[in-house]
């Protein structure tokens, strides 16, 4: 195993440095995995966010250099990664509190979802 050059700083306040990103990073979505897995199958969240996350998973698991893991998710430096992880394993939980799958408990207002009003 080639020796890891760390970075000295994200640049960005109140952010550190992960020291071993990819492992945080495959266990947060274990555990989304997990909470999604008690939603049902055909629930539109679970589906969408399956998707998004088997695919970071992927690159994850087949890409050692964390720079070319930011540059495949495209979404920020690594550390950033490890937050909106952190907050869709959140939302998960959230999620299958509130239940947003099962049926409304009355009608909905009329022209609820019209728009322009």
């Amino acid at each position: 195993m080639a020796a890891r050059i760390l970075k000295a700083s994200t640049g960005l306040t109140g952010l550190p440095v992960s020291q071993n990103p990819r492992k945080m990073l495959l266990h947060l979505y274990g555990l989304t995995f997990e909470s999604l897995e008690k939603m049902p199958a055909s629930a539109a969240y679970r589906k969408n966010t399956e998707k998004i996350l088997k695919h970071r998973v992927d690159i994850v698991k087949s890409t050692e250099d964390i720079i070319q893991i930011e540059k495949k998710i495209n979404c920020g430096q690594i550390e950033e990664i490890i937050v909106q992880a952190k907050n869709e394993l959140s939302l998960a939980r959230r999620m299958l509190i509130w239940q947003p799958w099962e049926p409304l408990l009355g009608d909905a207002p009329k022209d609820q979802w019209k728009w322009p009003i």
